[in-house]
């Protein structure tokens, strides 16, 4: 095993990223931790991944719980390298995929509770309730960590699983 395998494994599992990110290897090869994404985003969602994250330490992430991606796409134009693709709709972006916790979520425990479908930026087409109420996400969730977020339980019962992750 190299160094850089070695970093990538005590880096923890991917990271959520921007609107646009090219697949996990060569966006980390093409972003240039210049920063620009992050001083366009102005919901300040996008932060410079910390020295934990090994070789990819400085390149843009979402902390969804603290501050999920509102999906404005202004991310995309400011990068110079290309490792933020141009996306045009909020429905075309890919940053991964929310997956309810059914232990934690108050809806699957019997107890009324919609957040995070109300609060879907994509609404119905994205996180929609099935008959008994209860959260279920569909194929066009883009992972934009608004019901991660709002969630009420704590720790949330809706999680996004990164686009790349197993």
């Amino acid at each position: 095993m190299g160094l850089a395998d070695l970093l990538r494994r005590l880096a923890g599992p991917p990271a959520l990223r921007p609107p646009g990110a090219r697949p996990a290897g060569e966006f980390a090869a093409l972003c240039l931790r210049c920063g620009r994404c992050v001083a366009a985003c102005p919901y300040r969602a996008l932060v410079p991944a910390g020295l934990g994250r090994g070789l990819e330490a400085g390149t843009p992430v979402v902390e969804a719980r603290q501050a999920p991606c509102l999906l404005c796409l202004l991310c995309p134009p400011e990068c110079p390298s290309g490792a933020l693709a141009p996306v045009r709709r909020q429905a075309d972006v890919r940053m991964g995929r929310a997956r309810v916790v059914a232990e934690r979520c108050y809806a699957h425990r019997g107890i009324l509770c919609r957040t995070c479908v109300d609060e879907c930026p994509l609404g119905d087409a994205a996180l929609r309730q099935d008959d008994d109420l209860r959260p279920v996400v569909t194929e066009r969730c883009v992972g934009c960590g608004v019901c991660e977020a709002r969630c009420p339980a704590e720790p949330s019962a809706i999680l996004v699983v990164p686009a790349g992750a197993a």
